[in-house]
């Protein structure tokens, strides 16, 4: 067939359900997320285990003794956000840098980066790194304003504000996801 090019990535594939990260300590984590950024709790569950079984290897790739507790909590208007603390035998206890394999950040888009900066500087715990930048290279997304942060724990995230019309826009008729609004706050809304 002429034109037709085979289907690409996971057959019925919709959305992506959720990210997830684990924390050491699932409380203080929830209470960050819920208290700080204004994420919403779902749900709780666990111990997850499997002591007799080979469940935990076979299905989540950890040892066979481990256990976990779960959170799911919602992030603004489209993001689900698990998170799990483990208790297990090999457990490792340092987070990565973005430079480790493995490295990763939540970046969370907000309507004005210094005034995110201002609040989160007066959170406790909560590590600033360096100042807000804008990017002005005249690349594909000149314009966004960007700093990252750490959570009280060393979880790495972002608040960025990109304007509408970034210059990667004129290449391509896909889209970056841009909230229409801000976050519900906790309890109201979806």
């Amino acid at each position: 067939m002429t034109g037709h090019s085979p289907q690409r990535g996971i057959p019925g594939a919709l959305a992506v359900h959720h990210v997830a990260y684990t924390v050491p300590d699932l409380d203080q984590a929830v209470e960050f997320f819920t208290t700080v950024l204004g994420a919403r709790l779902l749900y709780r569950i666990g111990p997850v285990a499997d002591a007799e079984g080979d469940w935990m290897t076979r299905q989540l790739g950890v040892d066979r003794a481990a256990s976990a507790q779960i959170a799911m909590l919602r992030l603004g208007p489209v993001t689900n956000l698990e998170l799990f603390e483990y208790t297990a035998p090999d457990q490792r206890r340092t987070l990565p840098r973005n430079s480790d394999w493995g490295g990763h950040h939540l970046a969370i888009a907000v309507a004005d980066v210094d005034a995110a900066v201002a609040y989160l500087r007066a959170q406790p715990g909560v590590e600033v790194l360096g100042e807000p930048q804008t990017i002005t290279d005249g690349g594909p997304i000149d314009g966004d304003r960007w700093v990252y942060f750490r959570a009280p724990w060393g979880l790495q995230l972002e608040v960025l504000r990109m304007p509408p019309g970034m210059p990667y826009e004129r290449a391509t008729e896909a889209r970056l996801y841009a909230p229409d609004g801000p976050w519900s706050t906790p309890g109201e809304g979806s």
